[in-house]
């Protein structure tokens, strides 16, 4: 079936999406998660089990959550409606109430038609690989429960929900944000309330921008994909630093007061560092993917601090975390996560803690990213080719062999593999731009002569 990607289940809304598939989902997911020893033992007691439910803006979200609910509910699950708010606050709450699981409606970076379904199990965190089966094989065997009468559950709203989040927030930060001027994207996105608020609490002056929600324009030339015009308007106004968020604000770019971008890995760089002088940084050690740039690995190593690498995925990220007890690690891409605060990549969360640590080192955003060297990184997309070859062929590996050579410490090779193409990514960092294009171009013309379809 391959309900499930890597993010939870995803598609166009009303069209692969439907409200007939988020009810069964629902009611399968209720089947699933309503086993395991605390949830019968719930049941035993005679407590129904309690799931909550938030979404991001998108207009879909409004009958999707609906029929999440439905499922839920006619499940004989409790269900606590948060409404509009950022996916890591959705698993937060969670954990905080000590729910039984939770869900959240949201296609985070994608554009507006879209959407998906994240599911949390108990204390906010996401569901294994083989849990997930095993909701797919429930829903396809059409095993529902079905209670009647007063064991059916119950819809209530959850009304301080985002000031949960919010005090919560505030309350894991080392430092206040008095006298930084702040500019926020929130990418007409699930952020557009918490995240202003939370900035503003703790002390910032704050600019807003992407924060008219009106359910068609989320991430829609604003948000972590999109970082011109927040550069812009931090230059504009004189801001210290722009914080920028995607749809569901599980991720968080920055750019400094000349409005030149620092990425996840910079923000990961410049977290680490403060972290471990306080003794935070669990065993020394950052948890990063193998896309992160050569350059992160360097400074790290500068610092006296290990980087572990995982595949490339938030999940993949979190299982090393939660396995070594880590307590940060994430990606490129701006998904950060602070295991002490969070079970999940939070955007708001990064976003205030890195503007704390400025505030206490009294440095600009530019001075703690030099703490890094950003390492030209130059990917190439070779399509139309076995990719499932490109790890055993001689050829090749041989090309790759010889470029590493040629790098020598100054740079590396990644071969990657599509998940859903005929596709093979090449990636080439070098100390110059002009080097690993060149090779990158190379590596490229390797594979598609020898892995053609």
């Amino acid at each position: 079936m391959a309900l499930f990607g890597t993010d939870g289940v995803r598609g166009l809304a009303n069209g692969t999406l439907t409200a007939e598939l988020a009810l069964t989902l629902a009611q399968a997911t209720a089947v699933v998660l309503g086993q395991g020893r605390i949830a019968e033992a719930r049941k035993a007691a005679g407590k129904r089990l309690t799931a909550v439910v938030a979404r991001d803006p998108r207009i879909s979200g409004h009958f999707l959550s609906a029929a999440v609910e439905a499922g839920l509910a006619s499940s004989g699950v409790d269900v606590l409606d948060a409404g509009t708010l950022p996916t890591p606050a959705a698993a937060f709450l969670i954990s905080d109430i000590d729910a039984d699981f939770g869900v959240m409606i949201s296609a985070s970076h994608n554009p507006a038609p879209d959407n998906g379904i994240k599911i949390f199990a108990r204390g906010g965190v996401k569901l294994p690989d083989e849990v997930e089966r095993r909701i797919e094989e429930t829903m396809l065997s059409g095993i529902k429960l079905q209670p009647t009468g007063g064991d059916v559950g119950r819809v209530q709203r959850f009304s301080d929900a985002e000031d949960r989040y919010v005090l919560h927030l505030l309350a894991s930060l080392p430092h206040r944000l008095d006298g930084m001027h702040v500019v926020l994207d929130c990418a007409n996105g699930a952020a557009s309330g918490a995240s202003p608020e939370v900035f503003s609490s703790a002390g910032a002056k704050v600019t807003v921008i992407g924060a008219e929600p009106d359910g068609i324009n989320i991430n829609d030339g604003v948000g972590s994909t999109h970082l011109d015009k927040l550069a812009a308007e931090v230059v504009r106004v004189g801001a210290d630093v722009g914080i920028a968020h995607d749809g569901d604000a599980d991720r968080c770019l920055a750019v400094d007061a000349d409005g030149k971008i620092v990425d996840g890995d910079q923000i990961m760089a410049i977290l680490a560092v403060a972290m471990k002088s306080r003794g935070k940084l669990v065993d020394d050690t950052l948890v990063a993917t193998v896309m992160s740039n050569l350059g992160l690995h360097v400074a790290m190593h500068e610092q006296g601090i290990t980087v572990r690498q995982t595949g490339v995925g938030d999940r993949y990220v979190l299982e090393d975390m939660n396995a070594g007890g880590y307590s940060l690690g994430g990606e490129q891409s701006g998904h950060v996560i602070m295991s002490e605060f969070a079970t999940t990549g939070d955007g708001v969360l990064t976003g205030l803690h890195l503007v704390a640590e400025m505030a206490r080192t009294k440095k600009t955003l530019a001075e703690l990213a030099s703490v890094m060297t950003v390492y030209p990184q130059v990917m190439i997309n070779v399509k139309d080719v076995d990719k499932d070859a490109v790890s055993d062929h001689a050829d090749v590996q041989d090309a790759v062999k010889h470029v590493e050579s040629e790098l020598g410490s100054t740079g590396r090779v990644l071969l990657r593999k599509s998940g859903t193409e005929a596709l093979v990514r090449v990636m080439v960092e070098a100390a110059d731009a002009e080097t690993a294009h060149a090779h990158a171009e190379s590596l490229a013309s390797v594979v598609r002569q020898h892995l053609a379809l």
